[in-house]
């Protein structure tokens, strides 16, 4: 509808539709200019769909102006995607679209089944990703069994695990911890957000009646080797053994003898195609 001096009002237009509003940001977003914003975004929305695997922020960067904040685009584009059937999630410390959590079930048909790990590797997996750096010796004293070097190899070969270094110890063993392969595999940003004591109650995992002074140890799977650490490759000084050889335990329940020997048999993981 006109004014009375004839001219359309501000801010209409001449359809009589309200006017369109800019996509509201959340607050810790600062809006860049609009040809600016977008064409950056695009470039990183291109480079992360195209990549094979998880981009960090530096390689991002690379692609971008010096003064670019790639963080503030990110989470900029993260947002942009947060209601859609892709997101773009933040996973070992890089950056990588996936699918909505809600509509996997679409995909189950065409996804890629991973065969399951035994109990003990399990077991060893878990010990591994919240005792790193732990040794073997170290890991069959917590599980309380011999742990067969079946599992180890199989977690080593799927690429969860590593080798670390070696404990300033006599026979130098060697010492193991998870990989960003660990990560992505299971969702997680960091291995700080494995669960804690509480939930891991609430999830029924751990017994109710814990002994007093029980406590959960805090993930830290630094590529800096502890004061107690040594390369792998470093020299043994002169006078000193040479690192042993670690050979499974001759001690443990005959059930679980048992099924460290399976993992000691078992072939290596194998991919196939769920469904066919």
């Amino acid at each position: 509808m006109a004014s009375k001096d004839g001219n359309k009002p501000a801010g209409g237009s001449s359809s009589g539709r309200a006017p369109i509003l800019p996509l509201q940001l959340p607050s810790n977003i600062a809006r860049l200019p609009s040809a600016d914003r977008r064409e950056k975004l695009r470039i990183l929305e291109a480079l992360l769909f195209a990549a094979a695997e998880p981009l960090d922020e530096t390689s991002l960067a690379k692609h971008l102006g010096a003064k670019d904040d790639v963080k503030q685009l990110l989470d900029e584009l993260q947002s942009l995607y947060s209601g859609r059937g892709v997101n773009l999630i933040h996973v070992a410390g890089k950056w990588a679209f996936r699918t909505a959590e809600d509509l996997s079930f679409l995909l189950e048909h065409y996804s890629v089944d991973q065969r399951k790990l035994s109990k003990a590797a399990l077991e060893t997996l878990a010990i591994i990703a919240y005792h790193q750096p732990v040794t073997r010796a170290e890991i069959e004293e917590i599980r309380g069994v011999s742990t067969s070097k079946g599992s180890l190899d199989v977690l080593l070969e799927i690429g969860w695990v590593r080798l670390r270094g070696r404990r300033r110890a006599p026979g130098r063993p060697v010492t193991y911890g998870t990989t960003e392969a660990f990560l992505e595999h299971f969702g997680f940003d960091s291995v700080r957000d494995l669960p804690g004591l509480a939930e891991l109650k609430g999830a029924g995992l751990l017994d109710s009646n814990l002994p007093p002074g029980f406590a959960v140890p805090e993930p830290d799977d630094s590529l800096v080797l502890r004061e107690d650490e040594v390369p792998l490759e470093e020299e043994e000084p002169a006078g000193e053994p040479a690192p042993e050889q670690e050979e499974p335990l001759e001690s443990g329940e005959p059930e679980e003898q048992a099924e460290e020997q399976e993992d000691e048999d078992a072939e290596p993981p194998l991919r196939a195609a769920s469904g066919g």
